[in-house]
């Protein structure tokens, strides 16, 4: 049997990592500046988190099913506590699209609504029950057969008017855009749309899967703002590469037992790898960190970069140029041994390092950037 060809793939296989490096097995070493779509939280293979899913292994590997888990509640305490969401409770599941799919379910149930908003060029996941890029009609998936999703602009008066004109159970929104290219609402939009949901009995999901757990340097994107959404789905960086998701529910919310369900979610494995990421972005203060090293590569790029634009917050940068980057992305890749990452728009080159990205290694990044932009510019000027 062969895999299923639905990916292009690099040729390049890696057998060991470490921080922001890793080593082919050509012993050829490169610089992980993308971390698989910003799972990679803490660094490859860091020494504590290592320690607490052997530990764990040694110990149960997995069991999730109709029994207690006490790991589950160190996850969701810990979680409430460096999040600053101690009052809202957790549901545990397997990734950032089952969430959303869960998030989207519960704001349905509390409200009896079934009308949902979403935003354009967002990503939520490719599930038949979550909403996906409304870009790509290739990975477009309803919701369900009894449910509709409109897509609109940063409008807040477009919002409201759809509100009140279909039974909308909830609104669903990036604070900062992903695979939509490192788009980000302004925080007025933000703070003007929780208190638009908040009068019309709409619940605002925050997802984020990609944008939280630091990477913008808070521990949520939509903490700039200063709102408090009523459900935020969570996954990626949350387990720094071992499978698991979740979503933080807001007080308002009353469990009951069959509401909500998965199989996998919760196990010990993907627990202890979730409640060692945070005790690392505690230890290690990486918020603080990825709030400035985000800063320092900002500022480098705003002012040597040649990007048309230089998008997103903390280690979560988009850089946007007016030729297509693929060449820059293949060359950083092939020449500098650099991984790096696309958007929907083909003019964005998608930044996602570890949190606790070292400044050298970003001084890494910048040369062999420099080095390739200006011999695309020299190239267009021929």
């Amino acid at each position: 049997m062969e895999l299923f060809n639905v990916y292009p793939l690099n040729d390049i296989t890696p057998v060991r990592a470490l921080g922001a490096q890793l080593w082919d097995d050509k012993g050829q070493q490169y610089l992980d500046f993308y971390g698989g779509h910003a799972v990679i939280s803490i660094g490859h293979s860091h020494p504590h988190y290592v320690q607490r899913l052997t530990e764990q292994v040694q110990k149960i590997g997995f069991y999730s099913n109709s029994v207690h888990i006490p790991i589950q509640r160190e996850l969701a305490q810990k979680l409430g506590e460096v999040a600053g969401y101690p009052d809202y409770t957790l549901f545990l599941c397997n990734s950032g699209a089952e969430a959303n799919e869960n998030a989207l379910k519960l704001a349905s149930f509390h409200t009896g609504k079934s009308h949902v908003i979403a935003f354009k060029g967002s990503f939520h996941g490719r599930t038949s029950g979550a909403v996906a890029a409304t870009d790509n009609p290739k990975i477009v998936a309803p919701f369900n057969a009894n449910h509709s999703i409109s897509f609109l602009p940063y409008d807040l008066e477009e919002v409201e008017r759809l509100i009140q004109e279909k039974p909308t159970c909830a609104v669903i929104i990036e604070p900062i855009q992903g695979v939509g290219g490192i788009i980000m609402p302004s925080d007025e939009f933000l703070q003007g749309l929780d208190e638009l949901c908040r009068a019309n009995g709409v619940v605002l999901i925050a997802d984020e899967v990609q944008c939280g757990y630091g990477r913008s340097g808070k521990f949520f994107a939509h903490q700039h703002a200063g709102i408090k959404p009523g459900i935020i789905s969570v996954a990626k960086g949350m387990g720094n590469g071992f499978p698991i998701g979740g979503i933080l529910i807001s007080p308002e919310f009353k469990a009951s037992y069959g509401l909500l369900g998965t199989t996998f979610g919760g196990n010990h494995l993907a627990c202890a790898a979730a409640v060692a990421v945070l005790e690392v972005i505690e230890q290690e203060n990486l918020l603080e960190h990825a709030s400035q090293m985000g800063e320092y590569l900002k500022q480098e790029l705003l002012a040597n970069g040649d990007a048309q634009e230089v998008r997103g917050r903390g280690l979560m940068v988009g850089l946007k140029y007016d030729f297509p980057i693929k060449n820059v992305r293949d060359q950083l890749l092939t020449e500098h041994h650099i991984f790096v990452g696309n958007a929907s728009d083909p003019t964005v080159l998608r930044l996602l390092p570890p949190l606790n990205i070292k400044k050298e290694e970003i001084d890494q990044f910048l040369q062999a950037l420099y080095t390739l932009v200006a011999a695309e510019a020299e190239a267009k000027t021929a």
